[in-house]
């Protein structure tokens, strides 16, 4: 499967001949001021939640690429607000069939408020189960329990987890969630953008690498192979 991050918690995959996108923060991102967003396309957006360095160009991504947004109710309909026609709402729990593969939403513990104030119903995390590989993304998150239950839904090839510690879960937190998750491949994100959320890049690998877990940080911009 084709991995490419855009920084923060904006990446996409290349799934069926599907183009899906998740959490667009591009042009407000510093560190991603070489992406030209004029370049991305989209078949679906996945949005964890609503606060703004995950949701600043979803509305402008989704007018030019006439991508499907695809997050809880709260969020679809203050897009739809936006003039976005092609939605397609669910909420933690739940789970549907896409043309892709079968995407189910899971508990993330954190918070979730839209740019305008108003509410931004639950932040979620996403089960991917697909022909072409099985992954779940945090989305912004604490460590919890809850991710004890992933195993039971399917086997992953890879976990796409926050990293920067302050809003979510920091390294080490990670790591347990990847023994939680029995996920051996991560890809850190949400991490550098801000200064809160600086991390030691040397030191974070280490402590992946002693829990024998492969941890990989993409450069903005690029695309791997997982």
């Amino acid at each position: 499967m084709r991995f490419t991050y855009y920084g923060h918690s904006c990446f996409a995959v290349d799934i069926q001949g599907k183009r899906i996108l998740f959490d667009p923060f591009i042009t407000h991102n510093e560190l991603a001021k070489k992406v030209d967003i004029n370049t991305i396309e989209a078949d679906y957006i996945f949005v964890s939640h609503g606060h703004e360095d995950h949701v600043a160009d979803l509305i402008a991504l989704a007018k030019r690429t006439n991508a499907t947004v695809v997050s809880n109710f709260e969020i679809v309909t203050w897009a739809g607000k936006q003039g976005i026609s092609k939605v397609h709402p669910m909420n933690t729990g739940g789970k549907w069939k896409f043309d892709f593969g079968t995407v189910k939403c899971v508990v993330a513990q954190h918070s979730s408020g839209l740019p305008d104030g108003s509410y931004g119903g639950n932040p979620m995390g996403f089960v991917f189960m697909t022909e072409d590989g099985n992954f779940y993304f945090a989305g912004d998150t604490a460590l919890t329990r809850d991710m004890e239950l992933i195993p039971d839904f399917t086997e992953l090839d890879f976990a796409v987890l926050p990293i920067g510690d302050n809003f979510t879960m920091d390294a080490a937190d990670a790591v347990a969630a990847a023994e939680m998750v029995q996920c051996e491949k991560i890809i850190g994100v949400h991490y550098d953008t801000f200064g809160y959320i600086k991390i030691d890049k040397q030191a974070t690998m280490q402590l992946f690498d002693e829990a024998g877990v492969e941890l990989l940080l993409p450069e903005i911009g690029s695309t791997i192979e997982v």
